[in-house]
């Protein structure tokens, strides 16, 4: 049998860094295995904000790579100020208290006239340029991936204009995802938003989304077929570092300013003054972009002195810390609109053998996967007395040189095991899908 073609239309791909890059680099390493011939349409010139060159190595070599031309405002933003452009690009928004001007102009701009979002200018070439490629190339199945969001209109003009098979790939929800609130939306913003993402729910033939709390989401806008594929972990080969000596909690990735953890903070300021033996094993190591609030606020509980601050590594390097971590932080956002978010890097984090301590919002869907794994614990906002005394009883377990995870049932949550699912979804009609 000839393999199925599928063509995924992407915005983030290597050179790229970040966790957008990650979800359909690996299905398309592991597609051919499950006879699905992989193309991916990416901009020939994106301005990505983070960048890691390793994972060009990752590229599966059977992926058939076809690039177009993307016009980008951040371009222009940039003139004005360019360091603010990058980091907002990014998704690190400054606290609304301490926006400046300039910051203020650029959200508002970016929220009101670039919808779904600044790659919107990439629609109307792509359309033009992929109803000509999947006709030559017999493309089965076409599948955008967002956000940005922008790239599921592509699929919503090719499909209204040749019929195409469409599956429209949600790495997060649309117009509940976090910043939304952050972006100075006008009613008439807000509701073009919601005309556009109830368009691309209802003409797609398919849905795929992360976690069940976005199914639920979807499900109260659409009768469109919706799976649940979540983010996962690959094998890799991984130098091994030795654990660290000192006692340290690691934040791996982008730790925005609404995520900044006031009670972790104020648990570990209590347990330093209370406890010398503490204060002199411990650090908090941070990796990856952190807002200047969640520094700020590290300061204010006298934390500063014991920050190891790496800054920005390639995910070669973030997966050699995470494994010698002592233990791994994971934080979300304290709202309702967050209960869906499954950082990706939670995956990564429970194959790491190290404990995660995760915080968040009570019925999320990541700490439904950490209780079934067995792979940390979890805590909400209120919890500061409970927190603090299971960082204690971890403490004592790693002076007893007995700091370990023993997790459960990690392999369904692995990229090759995924992407078997993925492909059984692919190979059926858009009708069944």
């Amino acid at each position: 049998m000839n393999p199925k073609k599928v063509l995924i239309v992407s915005y983030y791909w290597p050179p790229a860094g970040g966790p957008g890059v990650q979800r359909w680099l690996k299905f398309v390493k592991y597609l051919p295995e499950f006879g699905i011939e992989p193309h991916v349409y990416i901009p020939e010139n994106p301005t990505y904000p983070l960048l890691d060159e390793k994972l060009l190595n990752e590229v599966s070599s059977d992926a058939i790579i076809v690039k177009n031309k993307i016009f980008e405002p951040y371009g222009l933003a940039s003139i004005f100020s360019k360091k603010k452009a990058k980091k907002i690009s990014s998704g690190i928004i400054p606290n609304q208290k301490k926006q400046s001007f300039v910051e203020k102009a650029m959200l508002w701009i970016r929220g009101n006239l670039f919808i779904p979002d600044a790659r919107v200018f990439w629609v109307k070439p792509s359309v033009k340029f992929l109803k000509k490629y999947l006709l030559e190339n017999q493309i089965d199945i076409v599948i955008t991936t967002g956000p940005p969001h922008s790239l599921h209109l592509i699929g919503l003009h090719l499909k209204k204009e040749i019929d195409i098979n469409w599956i429209a790939d949600f790495r997060d929800p649309w117009t509940t995802i976090g910043y939304h609130k952050q972006l100075k939306l006008s009613n008439w913003a807000k509701e073009r938003h919601k005309t556009l993402e109830r368009e691309v729910l209802n003409t797609c033939d398919g849905i795929i989304v992360t976690s069940e709390n976005t199914k639920k989401e979807f499900e109260k806008i659409t009768t469109k077929p919706i799976d649940v594929i979540t983010n996962g972990y690959d094998i890799e080969k991984v130098v091994k570092k030795p654990l660290d000596k000192k006692f340290t909690l690691a934040h791996i990735g982008s730790f925005l300013s609404e995520r900044n953890p006031q009670i972790l903070w104020q648990v570990l300021s209590e347990l330093i003054s209370e406890n010398i033996d503490f204060a002199n094993a411990f650090q908090l190591k941070l990796i990856g972009a952190v807002s200047n609030e969640v520094l700020e606020s590290i300061a204010n509980y006298n934390l500063n002195s014991f920050v190891n601050y790496l800054g920005y590594v390639s995910h070669e390097i973030a997966l050699q810390e995470q494994r010698c971590s002592q233990i791994l932080l994971l934080i979300e956002i304290n709202s309702e609109e967050t209960k869906c978010i499954i950082p990706g890097k939670l995956f990564e984090y429970m194959v790491s053998e190290r404990p995660i301590i995760a915080i968040g919002p009570n019925d999320t869907d990541f700490e439904k996967i950490i209780k079934e794994t067995n792979s940390g614990l979890f805590f909400n906002y209120s919890d500061k007395d409970i927190l603090k005394t299971e960082i204690l009883r971890l403490f004592k377990l790693y002076l007893e040189c007995n700091l370990k995870t023993y997790p459960v049932g990690l392999q369904k949550y692995s990229r090759l095991k995924l992407t078997e699912t993925l492909a059984k979804k692919l190979k059926v009609s858009s009708l069944d899908f």
